[in-house]
């Protein structure tokens, strides 16, 4: 064929659309949520109901235990300064002094008591001694860092989700240990606070020269970029509820996440495994330590692995047991994960590992010290997930809705729901029997009325007329919440919202609700999802721009995800009555695909060429990447010669012109603009 040039204004406007094509990429797990929000208008008290409720926790829960607290500061070398962690560019990365106002160690009427308990309890922050040849930095991220004294150098474990924190984190273990250098990174799963910040440990080159291995289990890349991916954009926008990232670190704000305090937000970054472990249990020796490693498919993340190390006499579960109650189903969206699954490789850790360990470790929170201590943790766990599993499918089986399983099954048994590490700071027993449910019968509860019912607005609309109006339905919702009725309030306070969006009471009114529920929420991410709807409702949504994700990241998507990306964002309505046929060469890859775009569909075949094809796009992958990332324009490219385009370059402007750009600040608490 002969090249068909472009015209500028096709090329510049393709330019720009191919350069979208991974704006919307996620930041992983809200690992790069948005810069916290200036102070909102000044958040309501709390209530005497909310008061009463939060002392009555003081009650049921053992307070006096201090078990926790004596381990947290167990072997404590050296702290992080006061002083925020930055960027090249002069961004505050990482503020662990931001929680300075969790010295008291009794709790704000604003806060429940057993939740500031472990946000105290992960201000222990700092450089700790687990055992020899074992450390441990706390505190400058959402998760853990490990590190392990080898003869000649380190295994860092995990190094946070971010390059600044786990550069600033190594470093505070320099200033205390000799300065050797890293010889291995264990990546144990594939969650971006457990790979993000590999480059602040490691240099890139000295992995590709062979002086640095890179350990993951199988499935770790495919698992790390793609997770996201297809529904990144309105994951990111609910990551910003659940870790609270617009909300002010007080004690009427964000005062916890759960696993740590809160995510990290400088330079995520990857450098491919160059050791995958592939076998269900493997062994290694690195640099004169035995490990071994037990594959954990389908827990807490698809991809995922325990770790024994005998000459230490110590197991690592990495984040299959934490000293919270887990999620099956995160807040801010994921596939549901297999609570039976996760219960049976914690019996199965338990049962290889449990006797021959001394420390127990995770990649959040503190360690486990003793025998004894150790088998009733992993077995409490273990039990902790399989009694979810179990009682959520034997109510379902006698025909409860998912709302009703979670109003029946309100806590744990006891004495596990006394046990603080089963308790509901990230996970929660209420979303995760729901979770069950969906996982085993999606979100249709049977109920015929159920299956198609009117739209948020529209039905509120109706709901709302047919209670007498806007102003008599605000009358009785204020009756309401003067008697502590939060949860009713907040249900029928968005009924009116989503009314009338531009009345001020009700919203104002809907906060205050949101206010009380997310000031006596035990669990971290409801507290911070319920704040941040109050904040919304008062001021508004945060306008943020489209970010074009880490380079690294992208640069990990295989031309299917991209694909795939690019078929998720077509406008069926923009493509009705289009037919093309692309054929896409990847010189660098020795990759050719066949794309289709047919009924408003569009499709790809992996190792096919269209005869006759619309057009013809011959590009290297790294071309691609450097146009997803805004690095160089289409027309630099073709300028260049690192992209060719034969045929009709017409239809591939149209082809790119139908797909929808995604906001990454959309509506969440009032109606959809």
């Amino acid at each position: 064929m002969t090249r068909s040039p472009f015209t500028a204004r096709r090329t510049a406007r393709l330019a720009r659309t191919i350069a979208l094509a991974s704006a919307s990429l996620p930041l992983l797990a809200g690992a790069q949520g948005a810069p916290a929000a200036p102070p909102a208008p000044t958040p309501a008290p709390a209530t005497e109901a909310t008061a009463r409720a939060n002392a009555a926790w003081l009650e049921r829960l053992p307070f006096s235990d201090r078990q926790d607290f004596e381990d947290a500061a167990r072997g404590l070398v050296a702290r992080f300064t006061d002083q925020p962690i930055r960027t090249a560019d002069g961004r505050v990365a990482w503020d662990l002094g931001a929680y300075a106002f969790e010295k008291d160690e009794t709790a704000p009427p604003t806060v429940n008591p057993s939740l500031w308990r472990l946000a105290r309890l992960n201000n222990e922050a700092g450089l700790f001694k687990v055992t020899d040849r074992l450390y441990q930095v706390r505190g400058a991220d959402l998760s853990n860092m490990n590190i392990i004294e080898g003869d000649t150098g380190l295994i860092v474990m995990d190094p946070l989700i971010t390059a600044e924190p786990a550069r600033a984190a190594l470093e505070l273990y320099y200033a205390h240990r000799p300065r050797k250098p890293v010889v291995a990174v264990i990546y144990t799963h594939s969650h971006v606070d457990h790979f993000g910040g590999v480059k602040g440990v490691v240099d890139e080159a000295d992995v590709k020269a062979g002086k640095v291995a890179i350990i993951a289990p199988a499935g770790f890349v495919e698992e790390a970029v793609s997770e996201n991916v297809l529904a990144g954009n309105a994951m990111t926008r609910r990551a910003q509820y659940m870790y609270g990232g617009l909300l002010p670190r007080s004690a009427t704000g964000q005062v916890d996440a759960g696993l740590g305090k809160a995510t990290s937000r400088g330079t995520v970054t990857l450098i491919p495994p160059t050791d995958l472990i592939t076998k269900p249990l493997d062994t290694r020796r690195i640099d004169g330590i035995d490990i071994e490693f037990q594959l954990t498919p389908g827990t807490e993340a698809p991809a995922e692995m325990n770790l024994y190390f005998p000459q230490l006499r110590t197991v690592c579960v990495a984040e299959n047991a934490v000293r919270t109650q887990h999620n099956i189903l995160t807040i801010r969206g994921a596939l549901v994960r297999d609570p039976k699954a996760w219960s049976h490789y914690l019996g199965q850790t338990l049962h290889l590992y449990g006797e021959r360990s001394d420390v127990l470790i995770a990649q959040h929170h503190w360690p486990t010290w003793g025998k004894a201590r150790i088998a009733e943790y992993l077995s409490d766990q273990r039990d902790m997930y399989q009694w979810l599993n179990d009682q959520a499918l034997r109510l379902l089986n006698q025909g409860y809705k998912p709302l009703e399983i979670a109003d029946k099954l309100k806590s744990l048994p006891e004495p596990l729901a006394r046990k603080w590490y089963a308790r509901d700071y990230y996970g929660s027993v209420s979303h995760n029997v729901r979770a069950i449910y969906q996982r085993f019968m999606g979100y249709y509860d049977a109920n015929p009325a159920n299956l198609n019912p009117l739209p948020p607005v529209d039905s509120a609309k109706r709901t709302i007329e047919w209670m007498g109006g806007a102003e008599a339905v605000l009358a009785k919702a204020r009756e309401a919440y003067a008697r502590g009725e939060y949860r009713w309030v907040a249900q029928i306070g968005n009924e009116l919202v989503f009314a009338a969006p531009d009345n001020v009471q009700a919203r104002h009114l809907q906060a205050d609700a949101l206010e009380q529920l997310g000031y006596q929420s035990e669990n971290s991410t409801w507290r911070n999802a319920y704040l941040t709807g109050a904040q919304e409702l008062r001021r508004g949504v945060p306008k943020l721009p489209p970010r074009a994700g880490s380079p690294d990241l992208v640069r990990a998507l295989t031309v299917p995800h991209f694909f795939d990306f690019m078929a998720v964002r077509l406008d069926a309505d923009k493509a009705a009555g289009r037919n093309m046929t692309l054929n896409w060469n990847f010189t660098d890859l020795g990759q050719r695909y066949a794309m289709t775009l047919h009924n408003s569909a569009l499709t790809y075949l992996a190792d096919a060429q269209h005869a006759g094809p619309t057009a013809a796009v011959t590009l290297t992958k790294a071309t691609l990447d450097r146009m997803s990332l805004r690095q160089t324009t289409l027309e630099q490219a073709l300028r260049e010669g690192g992209l060719r385009i034969d045929g009709d370059p017409a239809a591939v402007t149209a082809l790119f012109g139908m797909l929808d750009t995604f906001d990454p600040s959309f509506n969440i608490v009032t109606p959809h603009r």
